[in-house]
């Protein structure tokens, strides 16, 4: 009996280890294509976390390993038969010869039905460390104008393996439109339903990219008239207003501009003489004055503040009323005195000590887990939401399951010691009244569920620093959270004031 078992263990390291022919597909790259593009892996399907019909796969893709060993081995292995490939489960299923609650998902003579047969046919192998793998995705074009009466516009989806060949993954690759616009067919085919901008992300096994495209009415009378532009932000504000074949409004009025201004910069409306004053004014640049001049009084720091009090949540309910003051103090004396914004930011990440005798430490007073600290930071700063990757590989974005425990390890470290706590009794709405101290200790780590090991800290998308046990995680992360390189900080912070002032984030 164990030379029958040694036997067999041989033969199978041979077939898991041996290299696959030219014209075998791939587990890990034709297969599980296969199952994101006819939706098997979806969280409304096969990828919930319970799964569906007692079948289970990972949500989108995400383990290859844990699929391969749920349409091979699970269910007595009878999801596939390696000698009838036709008769398989999971063929006839999906092209609907079987019951199949998920209706039905391909036909016989499509690619992902051969794919599958012929896999099987292949032996069923199993994912190999030793095959190419797909690095990144392009998707062609990237942008696209599209006048009517054109209704459609193919995109091209080549993925870039790390033997460096060149793939059209064009027809396996799954296409999310993000609105209902437009409706995208199986070969990357993108039809207009309104006249609207639309990104379109492809996505293909573990890769995505985005297209953006805008279907715009004909307008054959069409010509471009504009003001000149007074600065960079015009320039490319009318060269995308141009593309779309829409005039920019004429410059507003005097009496417009002056309301505008006041409630923007100061959330106030500017008095009788003030408005007098500034109307009866014939100097050519007296516009760019008021602004300079609206800049510098008391009331912009203080409607600014209250923006980004609200952000920072600067409340009572999670801090108190001495730290709300002392904290919106912080921030109100911080613009006034037209400190850096990357100053600013490094001031509150790295804050510790007393909440009321070092308010930027407030920030951690109001986020009081590691979880929380990570996605506020990377929200707030970054401009990116990373809630879903707690659970799972983003389903829209690049950042990983493990790219969050380790981001979220960076925060480990923070903890509170609570110098008093005055709350009255269960139903005070406030969680603590006194003061705190924020501090870092010298332990406390987080775990990633995925791996059930402890997370190594690291920055989000950018090389980290080498980090001793004992070091300060927050001074690096400070630094590079507002570097000059980083791209993702500058873009949010123009983001911000963008949407406050327009209505509309960029």
């Amino acid at each position: 009996m164990p030379r029958i078992t040694c036997l067999a263990g041989v033969l199978l390291l041979f077939v898991v280890s041996r290299p696959a022919p030219a014209d075998e597909p791939s587990f890990s790259v034709h297969v599980m294509a296969v199952l994101s593009k006819a939706g098997c892996n979806m969280g409304t399907c096969h990828g919930n976390a319970s799964g569906k019909g007692g079948f289970k796969l990972s949500l989108r893709g995400e383990d290859p390993a844990f699929d391969y060993d749920a349409l091979t081995r699970d269910l007595a292995a009878r999801r596939i038969d390696r000698l009838t490939p036709e008769e398989s489960l999971i063929l006839r299923k999906p092209t609907g010869k079987l019951a199949h609650e998920g209706g039905v998902r391909f036909q016989p003579d499509w690619p992902e039905y051969e794919t599958l047969r012929d896999w099987i046919a292949a032996g069923a192998p199993g994912p190999r460390d030793n095959e190419p793998r797909a690095v990144a995705l392009e998707v062609t074009p990237s942008e696209q104008v599209v006048p009517a009466p054109e209704d459609a516009a193919p995109l091209r989806v080549t993925a870039v393996m790390s033997n460096g060949e060149r793939r059209d993954v064009t027809r396996m690759a799954v296409y999310e439109p993000s609105n209902l616009a437009v409706e995208v067919d199986r070969d990357g085919l993108v039809r207009r339903i309104d006249f609207s901008e639309t990104t379109v992300i492809a996505r293909f096994l573990h890769l995505q990219a985005p297209a953006w495209i805008a279907f715009v009415p004909e307008r054959p009378d069409f010509t471009w008239k504009a003001p000149p532009p007074a600065n960079r932000i015009d320039e490319l504000i009318f060269a995308k207003m141009r593309s779309l074949r829409i005039r920019p409004s004429p410059i507003c009025d005097d009496h417009i501009f002056l309301r505008r201004a006041f409630f923007d910069l100061l959330g106030v409306p500017p008095t009788v003489e003030e408005a007098k004053a500034f109307l009866a004014d014939d100097a050519p640049h007296k516009r760019e004055v008021l602004i300079d001049r609206l800049l510098a009084r008391p009331e912009f720091a203080e409607h600014w503040a209250l923006k980004w009090s609200d952000v920072l949540r600067n409340e009572e309910k999670v801090l108190d009323q001495k730290g709300v003051a002392a904290y919106h103090g912080w921030i109100r004396d911080s613009i006034a005195r037209g400190k850096p914004m990357d100053q600013f930011v490094r001031e509150l990440v790295t804050a510790r000590g007393s909440t009321y005798e070092n308010p930027p430490a407030n920030y951690y007073r109001a986020n009081r887990d590691a979880f929380t600290r990570a996605e506020t930071t990377a929200r707030l700063f970054l401009g990116v939401r990373l809630q879903c990757a707690r659970c799972h590989n983003h389903p829209f974005d690049r950042w990983t399951q493990d790219d969050y425990y380790s981001w979220a390890a960076l925060f480990s470290r923070i903890d509170y010691k609570i110098v008093e706590n005055k709350r009255r009794d269960d139903l005070d709405k406030h969680e603590f009244v006194g003061e705190q101290i924020v501090l870092i200790k010298e332990e406390g780590e987080v775990e990633n569920p995925r791996t059930g090991q402890t997370a190594a800290p690291k920055l989000l998308g950018a090389e980290t620093p080498k980090l001793a046990a004992e070091d300060d995680r927050l001074a690096p992360l400070g630094e590079w959270l507002a570097s000059p390189d980083n791209r993702l900080f500058a873009q949010v912070q123009a983001n911000f004031v963008w949407y406050h002032l327009m209505g509309r984030g960029l």
